[in-house]
């Protein structure tokens, strides 16, 4: 059995703030990091309320998961993580919309965080079949 990881990288979502890959493959399985609300092209965070922070997040899993082979509708798993649960309504109507995952949505959690990086309102990461 083949223990080999391909890391992912893509200029059309934003680059890693840290020392992490966008995504990992490894074994028919690509392994979102999460992502939050930047603009890939500028790194600003996009203006806007939950609404529009969970559209940008999940635009920006969509374009490493094409890098990766996959997109949004291969998804298994994902976690989004919330600033506060008084948001979960209005991120779910986004992240809900069909084309983002399909008929068959993935598994999923969602927890309430204390803080975020660059205090986003959420951040969704993302475990898909290539």
């Amino acid at each position: 059995m083949a223990n080999d990881k391909k890391a992912v990288q893509t200029d059309a979502a934003p680059k890693a703030l840290g020392p992490y890959s966008q995504a990992i493959v490894a074994n028919g399985m690509v392994f979102c990091a999460g992502q939050i609300p930047l603009d890939p092209a500028s790194g600003n965070l996009i203006e806007g309320g939950i609404a529009e922070q969970t559209h940008q997040v999940l635009k920006n899993l969509r374009a490493v998961l094409k890098a990766a082979g996959s997109d949004l509708d291969r998804s298994v798993k994902t976690t989004v993580f919330l600033k506060s649960m008084d948001s979960f309504t209005a991120m779910n109507e986004v992240y809900g919309r069909p084309e983002y995952f399909g008929a068959n949505p993935p598994a999923r959690s969602t927890v309430e965080v204390a803080r975020l990086p660059r205090d986003v309102m959420v951040e969704i990461e993302v475990v898909a079949l290539v």
